[in-house]
């Protein structure tokens, strides 16, 4: 089986303005890496498909996606809000985010790959139903959970979310959907300001502390996050793969490295192993220092694809 990797030109053409962190330069900081390294010729390739309006619907109101469509510009840029910006790409952009994750569904799920990473922009994780906000325009982990319960006949699905910025978007489409059991790792106090709150039952918030160094972050996920995934047994893991709360990166203030990343990629793939087939599918949030950026996603799949090699 292979590893596929799933992007597209268009999500280089979205471009919120010069000196904006979510820059297009993110993603070619990847492939570079990738291709150096001989990484990428070891994965399968595939492009990126636009999202349709009824997958998009699966997490988002049509009211919404009518609202996006009308913002966005023939020329220059619209703010949708302080930090996220719509050019003439974007919706394209967003909307190939999205069917990457559908895409990747589809590889694990008829066997034509053993796990997927979409390197995709813009992220997703921070918009909610009905808001766009964070750099995102999307719940694209959320719908493609929703894609494999609701058009692939699965019955649970795990997210799990190890950005340094809560997952807010995707809490608000699945909180409450006993199908899904959704983890998120967070730097708090840290944008958006949620996750500290009661929760649903199939939501485990995980806040962490500035300076939450790579000890501190294992431990809790060892403790109470992967004892939840095991009592739960999805038949798929989704990742929320976020590479922000790397000591190098500007946006935030926790002290990961890339053996972190792959660490933590290890014990999900792990536990996809156990209960889900060896189905993982992972989608580019944040990271935002683009050497730290580039290595950190170089680490997790490369521990995609020692987990694919194990017996």
């Amino acid at each position: 089986m292979t590893i596929a990797y799933i992007s597209h030109p268009d999500c280089l053409l979205h471009d919120m303005g010069d000196g904006h962190p979510e820059q297009p330069a993110r993603l070619r900081a990847i492939h570079a890496r990738l291709e150096q390294s001989g990484l990428l010729a070891r994965l399968q390739q595939h492009a990126a498909p636009l999202a349709t309006d009824a997958q998009l619907r699966l997490a988002h109101p049509e009211s919404y996606l009518r609202r996006l469509q009308a913002s966005s510009p023939a020329t220059g840029s619209y703010p949708l809000d302080a930090d996220t910006r719509m050019n003439p790409h974007s919706l394209a952009a967003a909307r190939r985010a999205a069917g990457a994750a559908v895409l990747g569904v589809d590889l694990l799920l008829g066997g034509e790959a053993s796990a997927a990473f979409c390197a995709v922009r813009p992220p997703g994780h921070h918009a909610e139903r009905q808001r766009a906000m964070g750099f995102c325009l999307f719940s694209s982990i959320a719908i493609a959970a929703l894609y494999a319960l609701e058009h692939r006949g699965l019955q649970r699905v795990a997210i799990v979310d190890f950005d340094v910025h809560h997952g807010n978007g995707t809490e608000d489409v699945v909180a409450g959907d006993e199908r899904i059991l959704f983890c998120s790792t967070f730097q708090h106090p840290l944008y958006p300001y949620s996750g500290t709150g009661p929760a649903a039952p199939n939501v485990i918030n995980l806040p962490l502390p500035a300076g939450c160094d790579g000890a501190q972050f294992r431990a809790v996920v060892r403790e109470q996050c992967l004892p939840r995934l095991r009592a739960f047994a999805p038949e798929l893991v989704l990742v929320s793969a976020g590479f922000d709360a790397h000591r190098a990166d500007p946006l935030a203030g926790m002290a990961l490295v890339a053996e972190d990343f792959s660490w933590v990629t290890a014990q999900l793939a792990e536990q996809a192993a156990l209960s889900a087939g060896g189905r993982v599918l992972s989608s580019l949030e944040g990271g935002y220092d683009l050497a730290a950026l580039a290595e950190s996603a170089q680490a997790h799949l490369e521990a995609l694809l020692a987990a694919d090699r194990s017996p």
